[in-house]
């Protein structure tokens, strides 16, 4: 069976203090995280796409829109502790979230996210 993708890329600003196993956080600092994230489609639609590109941009631009230039730790899904703001734990949030407002027959195949040069954290959903 055939499967198609396509894939956007963004890039945000943003610190974050990851806690650390002893229960303190690391000294705050900053990233600019780039995030590439991947949709499939076992057949195109009927104008033979996946999906139209700058939908996909516009669900990921808002995401990120969220996080850019502000402080991971302060924001939801990391606020309060609930979820620590490591670079795997953003590629889950930026993956499920866009996950939810795909178009019927889209499925995430992964987010990606960068930390550092050469450093990348992918989410993909379990099947």
């Amino acid at each position: 069976m055939p499967m198609y993708e396509i894939t956007i890329e963004r890039t945000f600003a943003a610190s974050h203090a990851i806690r650390l196993p002893d229960g303190q956080l690391e000294p705050i600092h900053g990233h600019n995280w780039p995030v590439a994230v991947t949709v499939e489609r076992d057949e195109l639609d009927a104008i033979e796409t996946v999906m139209d590109f700058h939908d996909l941009e516009a669900i990921v631009d808002k995401l990120v829109a969220a996080f850019h230039n502000r402080h991971l730790n302060d924001l939801p899904p990391f606020a309060g502790e609930a979820v620590n703001p490591t670079a795997e734990r953003v590629a889950w949030w930026i993956g499920s979230q866009t996950a939810e407002q795909l178009p019927e027959g889209v499925r995430l195949q992964q987010a990606r996210v960068g930390e550092a040069p050469g450093c990348w954290a992918t989410y993909r959903p379990t099947r």
